[in-house]
């Protein structure tokens, strides 16, 4: 007799995942697909398709390994119906199942499918909570509820609280809950990282590579460089690597940027974080273990323990929060369409085009690089949010829309009016010569806000305060620059508006064909 069929999603990569809870091998059956909907509701990275199905068909191949009944659909399969609805569909057809099981997903737009399924399929559907964040989100919405403003720092010191991490018997380990004022020490010459251990495509991954070459040949980016951990022994060996080789300097030097060095002392685990291959708690234990044993500084701990304890979960409660209005949201009414250098179109502007060179070989990027770089520039230019948030989605391998929209909405483009951050990450150039070697190599004069070598940040600038002037009137944190700019010469004023006005009508900021 058939017992209950169980879901796994593509980014639910866990032995221990919700839906597996109680499997009876001798009755269950777990139902993968790979399914075309999936693959294109945003033009994905090759390297995130790669990723993303490899580490699947190794997940399936685990769980058979295990005596475990796994229905898999690849993506190839003539029969594939290609969305998830349809494969379930055709499953219970297959197995006669009592009833289907399946986790909370990560993304809005399959829950609301989700939500639908047992009408639409005549069966019993239970959608579980996934037991692998740290902060369950009934619990986030009670530390929500009442609350006037949603700031980080203060959910982060409850989660530090309740799963004892960097605690001591008085209080946090070191006094203080937080050393973000340590992170931020500038690139300096001859600043190199011992490079991360990265995998070897194996024949699966290599079997993906091709399909994903032959079915997605127009997507961004390449696959020369492919060497994401597709499984937890992957994963597990590359978190080793980072907490023995590059955590120590983590967290000196986790805001600077360097041409030619894009991993620096990063860790690369968001990846296999947000598949599902590795635990949160896990990564902060062997952190904070580092520390106690006098391997790595309180600084460089706490900042990598908040990044996922604090900034991980807590971006993720919010998203469910708000959901679906999230994502709706543009604050600062910003309408203009993405430049085309963005999908890695020519462009004058050293930084954008080292950030957009990288991500096209590595589908990757680290925070400061997303956050003030290409995060800063949607801002200032006025970039459309939907715009911008799509193209984070489709152009990193760690982007689900329930870490990149708060990140893209909240952090970067302020199009939630203060929800995330209470003022806008706006800045000059100046913020991307303290912090990187790019300005060294720029066509464009980082010291110059109007002329015709100019750093285009500089006037953008300008022109973003003057624009808004009137909505961060009543922003004490936007005090300083407003009243900088009231003081400034009406000539002055003028000719950096010129400026900027100059630069988004031009060639740079053609939209994609």
């Amino acid at each position: 007799m058939m017992g209950v069929l169980r879901l796994v999603l593509g980014d639910q990569l866990s032995p221990n995942i919700a839906a597996l809870d109680g499997l009876d091998p001798a009755h269950d059956v777990v139902l993968m697909a790979e399914v075309m909907r999936e693959c294109t509701y945003v033009p994905h990275h090759k390297q995130k398709l790669v990723l993303v199905l490899s580490a699947m068909r190794h997940f399936a191949a685990e769980l058979r390994a295990r005596g475990i009944a796994v229905d898999y659909i690849r993506l190839d399969d003539p029969d594939n119906s290609g969305t998830l609805t349809d494969e379930l569909t055709r499953a219970i057809a297959r197995h006669r199942p009592e009833g289907i099981i399946c986790t909370f997903p990560g993304e809005w737009r399959v829950l609301e499918a989700m939500r639908g399924w047992e009408e639409g399929l005549g069966l019993p559907i239970e959608i579980r909570e996934d037991s692998r964040f740290l902060c369950p989100l009934p619990r986030f919405r009670r530390w929500a509820q009442g609350r006037r403003q949603l700031r980080m720092e203060f959910f982060y010191r409850e989660m530090r609280h309740e799963t004892g991490l960097l605690m001591d018997p008085d209080g946090p380990v070191g006094g203080q809950w937080n050393y973000d004022a340590e992170n931020r020490r500038p690139f300096t010459s001859g600043l190199a990282a011992p490079p991360p251990r990265r995998p070897a495509p194996d024949a699966i991954t290599q079997d993906v590579m091709a399909l994903v070459e032959s079915r997605f040949a127009a997507n961004f980016g390449t696959l020369d460089a492919f060497a994401w951990p597709v499984t937890a022994a992957e994963a597990e060996a590359a978190l080793a690597d980072f907490i023995t080789h590059r955590l120590a300097r983590f967290g000196d030097h986790q805001d600077a940027m360097a041409a030619g060095q894009p991993i620096l002392f990063h860790a690369l685990v968001s990846t296999s974080l947000n598949l599902g291959l590795l635990s949160p708690r896990a990564c902060c234990e062997a952190a904070e273990a580092a520390y106690r044993a006098g391997r790595a500084p309180l600084n460089a701990v706490e900042g990598f323990i908040r990044q996922i304890l604090g900034w991980r979960e807590y971006v993720r409660g919010l998203y469910w929060l708000k959901m679906p209005d999230y994502a709706r949201l543009n604050a600062l009414e910003a309408t203009r369409p993405l430049p085309w250098s963005w999908w890695g179109g020519e462009t004058r502007m050293n930084c954008i085009r080292q950030v957009v060179r990288q991500t096209r070989d590595l589908a990757y990027a680290h925070h400061i690089q997303r956050l003030m770089v290409t995060g800063n520039f949607a801002l200032l230019a006025g970039l459309d949010p939907a715009e911008v948030n799509e193209w984070y989605m489709a152009v990193y391998a760690d982007a689900y829309e329930w870490v990149e929209l708060p990140n893209t909405h909240g952090m970067a483009l302020h199009a939630d009016g203060g929800v995330i951050a209470s003022k806008p990450y706006a800045a000059s150039g100046a913020y991307i010569n303290r912090m990187s070697d790019y300005c060294r190599l720029c066509a464009y004069d980082v010291k110059a806000a109007t002329g015709p070598d100019a750093c285009p940040m500089n006037a953008l600038y300008w022109d973003f305060i003057a624009r808004h002037e009137h909505r961060f009137a009543g922003n004490p944190r936007m005090a300083m620059p407003l009243q900088t700019l009231r003081k400034m010469p009406s000539e002055k004023r003028a000719a950096l508006q010129a400026q900027a006005a100059g630069f988004l009508a031009g060639p740079e900021m053609r939209p994609e064909a």
